[in-house]
């Protein structure tokens, strides 16, 4: 009987517990749903980068990232093998030049990923309130 008042009262118990269970089929699902190429911290830096930019050099994404000239290489060529991001290779002068941008697809996939997170986020939020 204390229980149950104490859980009226507090305004918790059984609504919290199905906020909680909630919120964690929301997460569950959303997180099912994340795309897993973008999810990556090096590949989401790459992706975000370069939807904030029209173009960036190799040496850009390297600085911006602070990342090794191998760690950009292998995220980016996963990023082009989903159709993601382009990659150019030219000269500048005489040295070589390889500069990367975001498709449609690169920016509809972050986009896509970018609203999962916040549903993710509002969920948490939800049962915290």
């Amino acid at each position: 009987m204390k229980r149950a008042l104490a859980e009226k009262e507090s305004g918790s118990g059984t609504d919290q517990k199905l906020k909680a269970v909630s919120a964690g089929q929301a997460a569950g699902q959303v997180s099912n749903e994340l795309d897993k190429v973008i999810h990556e911290r090096m590949r989401l830096g790459i992706v975000s980068a370069l939807a904030a930019n029209e173009k960036l050099s190799f040496s850009d994404l390297k600085t911006l990232l602070n990342a090794s000239d191998g760690n950009v290489s292998a995220h980016a060529r996963k990023l082009e093998d989903a159709g993601y991001i382009v990659c150019e290779k030219s000269f500048s002068g005489r040295m070589p030049l390889t500069e990367y941008s975001i498709t449609d697809q690169g920016r509809a996939a972050l986009q896509k990923y970018l609203d999962h997170m916040e549903a993710l986020i509002s969920a948490v939020r939800d049962v915290q309130s």
